[in-house]
């Protein structure tokens, strides 16, 4: 082996040493990106998805109806799950609880005395007669204080999540995105190589501590706008070698795969964006019936026996109100046109817009037509135009009378 082949090796070798010292991802590649709890939403597709779905669940009422379909409000379950511990407000304990069933597949709320708590590291087993014990930590939780929330797939003890479903794919995907955002957070995997055209001695210590100066050097450029000047002598240059990373095959990746992801969450990508363009209102009731109904049918079934056991009359549901999702412009023209048509009265578009209702006589009408006649007035209304005619032939006929 030569000398130039002898220093190269010791060059490449110091580099390498270095970029290992390096924590792991933060300039090198990483070998594995593993979905796991506290990176999983850093897919940005995974993060909006979720937003969407939870979002729609965390904004439906709660409420609670006895055998009759009545709703009763002073229920303590409503109490409970207003204020459910001292650490989440509702929305944000049914945002978790829904994000946790759709990624890990199964969540499990515990009710203790009067606050609810969501508990992780559950180990659920049947014994022989098939009721369903619970251990946290090896302490076994009463069957009467715990739910096992299940987005069921084939197994009649364990739900399945997009973790589960998606794995292959999602981590295909969480390395593509982490790959182009390393690197244009960087400014670019940057790699150097040093030239050297005069024939050096690896042990010469001023030579070692030029090389170690010029490598100090290179290290500190860690964004695109660092600019560094770095003095050679003789014999030395330094030229910069291309990324390795390919931009476009990765996009590429990202574009077909990313869609998947949605399959695993019972959406189509292409179909709910391509509403969500043209028409919001269907955008959302795509995701409604496809996504969220589900989940606030099982969430409720869940909760009601949580909260009241088996035998209980009273039911928990989740009522949505899908307005929510659209625009304003769109719920003051679906406003207009049901006092329009009889089907609300002023006072509901008013509520429905943001308003306080009036509370008058006039506003708790019924009105239909252009002309916005009262409904108990329109037969009245009708009757006197087919008797006396419109005004203006009233005003013809008094003419001609005064003539």
């Amino acid at each position: 082996m030569g000398l130039r082949d002898r220093f190269s090796n010791w060059v490449y070798g110091k580099l390498e040493k270095r970029m290992n010292e390096y924590p792991e991802g933060s300039v090198r590649f990483s070998n594995g990106y593993f979905a796991n709890d506290s990176n999983i939403l850093e897919s940005s597709d995974v993060y909006e998805l979720l937003q969407d779905i939870s979002n729609q669940v965390m904004l439906a009422e709660i409420i609670v109806e006895d055998a009759d379909g009545n709703e009763v409000k002073n229920s303590p379950a409503l109490s409970i799950l207003k204020k459910p511990n001292g650490y989440l407000t509702q929305s944000e304990f049914i945002k978790l609880m829904t994000n946790t069933y759709l990624l890990q597949g199964e969540v499990y709320p515990f009710l203790n005395q009067d606050q609810v708590h969501l508990l992780s590291n559950v180990y659920p087993e049947l014994d022989s007669k098939l009721v369903e014990h619970f251990k946290v930590n090896g302490v076994e939780i009463p069957g009467n204080m715990i739910r096992h929330i299940k987005n069921i797939g084939t197994n009649h003890l364990k739900g399945v999540g997009l973790m589960q479903l998606g794995k292959s794919t999602l981590e295909g995907v969480m390395n593509a995105e982490k790959v182009l955002t390393d690197k244009y957070t960087k400014g670019g995997f940057l790699a150097f190589l040093l030239r050297l055209d005069a024939h050096i001695n690896p042990q010469n210590t001023a030579q070692s501590k030029l090389i170690t100066a010029i490598l100090d050097q290179l290290e500190k450029i860690d964004e695109s706008r660092t600019v560094k000047l770095i003095p050679l002598g003789k014999g030395y240059s330094i030229d910069t070698l291309k990324s390795p990373i390919e931009d476009e095959k990765i996009l590429s990746f990202l574009n077909v795969y990313k869609k998947d992801l949605g399959k695993f969450l019972n959406i189509n990508i292409d179909t709910y964006m391509s509403l969500i363009k043209t028409d919001l209102e269907k955008a959302m009731m795509y995701l409604h019936n496809k996504a969220v109904k589900p989940i606030m049918k099982n969430f409720g079934e869940h909760l009601t026996l949580l909260f009241f056991g088996p035998n209980s009359e009273y039911s928990i549901k989740f009522k949505i109100n899908i307005l929510d999702f659209v625009t304003y412009s769109t719920k003051t023209n679906i406003a207009y046109n049901l006092v329009r048509t009889m089907v609300a009265q002023p006072d509901d578009a008013r509520e429905m817009l943001g308003f306080d209702r009036l509370n008058t006589p006039e506003s708790s009408k019924l009105y239909v037509s252009k002309d916005l006649i009262a409904g108990e007035d329109l037969r009245k209304a009708t009757d006197d135009s087919l008797k006396g005619g419109d005004d203006n032939q009233k005003q013809e006929e008094s003419g001609e009378e005064n003539s």
